[in-house]
């Protein structure tokens, strides 16, 4: 049975709470557009294919180096994978693009980040520009597959992933040889990205070494036989016909024959109904094992992982702890979670139509509703990358031009990146193969964020971006007096309300919630009002002129200036903004 769908105008504060979820940051505009959508019309408009952007450049060249070898023109490798990074951070962003476009955008990058938090990769095991972009390009492709033909899904992209460069460098593919087989991908295809070991904290374990429940040491041996033979190919020409996107080679001789593949009939254990895969002799050659060949093997692998009744139940609870809670127990694991499963399968594995429904769902609004009761709505500790992303997008600052200040563009994402790492998140270095722990861990999940050091980084961030001065290259400085001008330029000459009305875009506030309590409103005013405090006409005055008289006399501006400062230091150092 499908979740019951949320029907009616979305209002303000689920307009927030849906943008906050599915996109790396709203700003105050596209929460007012989205408060006015029924939350169908509002799938809609978010689920939207869009161009792909262009490649990344090289600072080096002011040209792309993605498509071809490097040369001497080119930078080295290590500056080059930074390069793709801040690349990438500026999509998530969803800088330069088109007002109409941008959300769908930044949608189809929230949902490529949860396939890259899925299928994971370790830019300092890859420690390759270009296997790290076609990769990219590869989870980009299949990330919104609502729309595309029935072949773009989470099983095809499986398969691709599976002989992708990156991916076979990661966990060892390429050391995966005829006699000598490294289990290293069989165990995490199985583990990590199709069928797991169970609901954590329910399952438990068989009592038998070497069965996982769902599989056994058995089933690792044999899908690693199935794997075997691939290799990494540096100069990216070998293409995918499916695809267009560059991807591993076989280890063959000069007539095409797989000469590192094991082309023996892979037997499977009891828990995949003692299945087994064995070669089409149709596609080999002379006897031995072919591309085709080993493609067909590989595809005959995923199609059997993905008929087991657990893996889609996986896949559907990485989905929801990803864009709702982690918290999993039996009762939700029989009823939402399969109803996830069974919309999953039945749409031929596509993870969209899972997103919509989850998000449509009177489920995921009715966490909303009663607060007091419910410990899921606004307890999603943010990812440093939120953390930044969100704040940057929010009060609409713009790095610096991509293509006319690429020097500054670059210096201001690795400030960015020094950020994140500081928070405890190394972008796209996770210290294991399964991820960043807060998507994965049992049962720490997202508080892994927060450490006594990591939560004063984050306020660290807050602290430098809300002001003005001393500013470096690379750095972060969002005028605050301009951007109030522009988005609050009435309201702002009330404190009370001027608070309230921030905090409604800044905070996950359930529906019973209708504003912050007295309490919270006058912490927040005290902070607001601390550099007029010592004036003799009081702080509500100064604050008052300085905000009517900042367009034409420069110290009130400086003044308004600094006190918008420390109210939004407050406010985004608060506990409830560094939750969703």
């Amino acid at each position: 049975m499908a979740l019951a769908q949320q029907t009616g105008i979305l209002g303000r504060k689920r307009a927030a709470h849906l943008l906050r979820r599915i996109t790396f940051g709203p700003n105050k505009s596209d929460i007012d557009i989205f408060t006015n959508y029924s939350v169908a019309d509002a799938l809609d408009n978010l689920f939207q294919d869009t161009t792909m952007p262009d490649p990344p450049l090289d600072l080096k060249t002011n040209a792309t180096w993605v498509n071809a070898p490097s040369t001497t023109a080119n930078s080295s490798d290590s500056p080059l994978q930074e390069y793709f990074k801040g690349w990438w951070l500026k999509q998530m962003l969803g800088q330069d693009i088109a007002a109409a476009d941008r959300i769908p955008f930044m949608v189809r990058e929230r949902i490529l980040f949860f396939l890259h938090t899925h299928l994971t990769t370790v830019q300092a095991t890859v420690g390759n520009s270009r296997a790290l972009y076609f990769q990219n390009v590869l989870l980009r492709t299949f990330a919104l597959d609502g729309s595309k033909p029935a072949e773009i899904n989470l099983k095809e992209l499986t398969k691709k992933i599976s002989v992708d460069n990156a991916m076979l460098v990661l966990l060892d593919g390429r050391l995966n040889v005829k006699g000598d087989p490294n289990e290293n991908y069989g165990r995490e295809l199985i583990e990590l990205y199709s069928l797991g070991k169970g609901l954590t904290g329910y399952t438990a374990p068989s009592g038998t070494q070497g069965d996982y429940i769902y599989y056994t040491e058995t089933d690792v041996r044999a899908a690693a036989l199935v794997l075997s033979g691939w290799d990494l190919d540096t100069t990216f020409a070998n293409i995918d016909p499916d695809t267009l996107i560059p991807r591993g080679k076989v280890k063959a001789n000069n007539v095409g024959q797989a000469t590192q593949h094991d082309n023996t009939t892979k037997q499977f254990s009891a828990r995949f109904g003692s299945a087994t895969i064995s070669p089409d002799p149709a596609l080999l050659n002379g006897g031995l094992p072919t591309e085709a060949s080993m493609i067909d093997e590989i595809s005959q692998l995923i199609d059997l992982i993905y008929s087991q009744p657990e893996c889609p139940k996986n896949i559907c609870r990485k989905i929801y702890r990803f864009f709702v809670y982690h918290d999993i127990d039996q009762s939700l694991d029989d009823t939402i979670i399969t109803d996830l499963a069974a919309t999953f399968v039945s749409n031929g594995y596509k993870i969209e139509p899972v997103i919509r429904e989850l998000l449509g769902s009177q489920h995921f609004y009715d966490m909303m509703d009663t607060l007091a009761d419910n410990d899921k709505f606004g307890a999603i500790i943010k990812s440093p990358l939120e953390i930044i992303t969100e704040t940057l997008n929010f009060f609409e600052h713009k790095l610096p031009d991509y293509t006319s200040q690429l020097d500054d563009f670059y210096k201001t994402t690795a400030t960015l990146f020094g950020y994140m790492k500081s928070m405890n998140m190394d972008f796209m270095n996770p210290i294991d193969v399964a991820g960043f722990d807060a998507y994965h861990q049992y049962p720490l999940y997202n508080r892994a964020w927060i450490s006594t050091n990591s939560l004063n980084r984050r306020y660290d961030f807050i602290f430098l971006c809300m002001t003005t001065e001393n500013m470096m290259p690379g750095e972060i400085r969002i005028d605050l007096y301009t951007y109030m001008k522009l988005r609050f330029p009435t309201v702002a000459a009330d404190p009370d309300a001027f608070i309230r009305e921030l905090v409604t875009y800044l905070f996950p506030l359930s529906e019973e919630t209708t504003e912050i309590t007295t309490d919270r409103l006058n912490y927040f005013k005290l902070q607001f009002f601390l550099l007029g405090e010592a004036l003799p006409q009081g702080p509500l005055a100064f604050w008052t002129f300085s905000w009517a008289n900042g367009d034409s006399i420069p110290a009130s501006k400086t003044d308004a200036r600094g006190m918008l400062q420390d109210l939004l230091n407050a406010i985004l150092q608060s506990p409830e903004f560094q939750l969703h």
